[in-house]
């Protein structure tokens, strides 16, 4: 049964942001090759102020946004003022439009407000939770309850890992309508290759040992992190190089620390990079560090290991559940002292990279499009 299908949601690209949320990009295509889908973004107001940054195509889908309006400051209130936001910029045509169902990817404020807005139109939802949205978001107060009852009345909840499943359920999903389905790998952008050519591409030495960090530059990535366990290296491997692909609050931070530390001259921040270019970076990387507060199953790593790089990331959320430890090592979030004997640790390891390979050949989009069809499919039709 083809569905026509509406996707709520602040994780995808858009002209002012264009590199947000690659993995709902592709997913979203991907179910666009299968079904009828629109996807439209909300846009923070503030966000929309500034300039636009490139343009958006996605083959398939229908997409559009919307400004998303709110009182700063007051994040108990932006439920309510997503759904105002939305129904007063799109709310006819959404009518109009004869949706089969919703799917609202982030759990606050999308979640909630697309639970209003799904009770509004008269069809049914499902929710897909990615990390802090309920790792973070909801241990508060306010905003809980209103997670709660979005993910109570929802005709399933996709997790992208066991442990945000186990977290939906905790918070008061139904256990039975909770499914948890891994992200895929685009198999054709992240493959195995030459190292030394990947580095003769991205201008990089080829003789130096790579350390490799890719994501948003924020304090709840572990990105300050990694720099502080950085000197650690360098005392034993001097010419290690530690490279940053991302942008974000923290780049002043770091250029800072960088320099007090001593090692600013092995630090590169190289700012954003295209989704479809990051292959070449986990190909030149001798490791990939994501030494993250708090996390669902970032694609980062699926994606290095996809290209045979190990990865050193921390042991939160879903992480444990795909970095078996011939791919890489784990160690406790916001450990210092730990991540820096793990860097020393997977620089001098000789790893299986064929078997890392083999291992991200697991996750693919094809499976992943698979088990959301019929997540879907059972929500609209009314059946657990």
């Amino acid at each position: 049964m083809r569905l026509k299908l509406l996707v709520l949601t602040n994780l995808f690209p858009t002209p002012w942001d264009p590199l947000r949320g690659a993995f709902n990009r592709q997913q979203f295509e991907r179910l666009g090759q299968r079904h009828d889908v629109h996807v439209l973004t909300a846009v923070d107001f503030r966000e929309r102020l500034g300039g636009v940054r490139g343009a958006v195509e996605v083959p398939g889908l229908h997409t559009d946004h919307f400004v998303f309006m709110f009182p700063p400051g007051i994040g108990s209130l932006h439920a309510g003022c997503w759904f105002i936001s939305l129904l007063l910029q799109h709310g006819r045509r959404l009518r109009a439009e004869k949706y089969d169902g919703i799917l609202a990817s982030w759990a606050y404020p999308d979640a909630v407000a697309a639970g209003w807005l799904a009770r509004w139109l008269g069809i049914p939802y499902a929710v897909k939770v990615h990390g802090s949205d309920l790792n973070v978001m909801a241990e508060d107060t306010l905003r809980r309850p209103q997670i709660r009852s979005a993910l109570r009345h929802a005709g399933a909840v996709v997790a992208v890992s066991r442990a945000l499943a186990d977290k939906a359920v905790v918070i008061g999903a139904d256990p039975a309508r909770v499914h948890t389905i891994y992200n895929g790998v685009d198999d054709q952008r992240f493959a195995p290759g030459s190292q030394q050519e990947a580095r003769q591409r991205l201008q990089l030495p080829a003789d130096q040992p790579l350390l490799l960090y890719v994501g948003n530059l924020k304090q709840t990535k572990g990105c300050v992190d990694l720099l502080e366990a950085f000197p650690a290296l360098l005392a034993s491997q001097p010419q290690a190089r530690l490279v940053y692909v991302g942008a974000g609050p923290c780049r002043a931070e770091l250029l800072q620390r960088a320099s007090a530390l001593g090692c600013a001259d092995r630090v590169d921040l190289m700012g954003a990079v295209a989704h479809t270019q990051l292959g070449d970076w986990f190909r030149a990387a001798d490791l990939l560090c994501l030494p993250s507060h708090n996390e669902g199953v970032p694609n980062v790593v699926l994606e290095a290991m996809a290209c045979g790089t190990p990865v050193v990331a921390s042991r939160v959320g879903g992480i444990p559940e795909v970095l078996p430890e011939y791919a890489g090592i784990l160690v406790p979030a916001r450990d210092r002292a730990a991540l820096s004997v793990a860097l020393i640790d997977a620089t001098a390891r000789n790893w299986e990279r064929d078997r890392i390979v083999e291992h991200a050949r697991g996750f693919r989009w094809d499976d992943n499009i698979d088990r959301l069809e019929r997540v879907l499919q059972t929500v609209v039709a009314g059946t657990d």
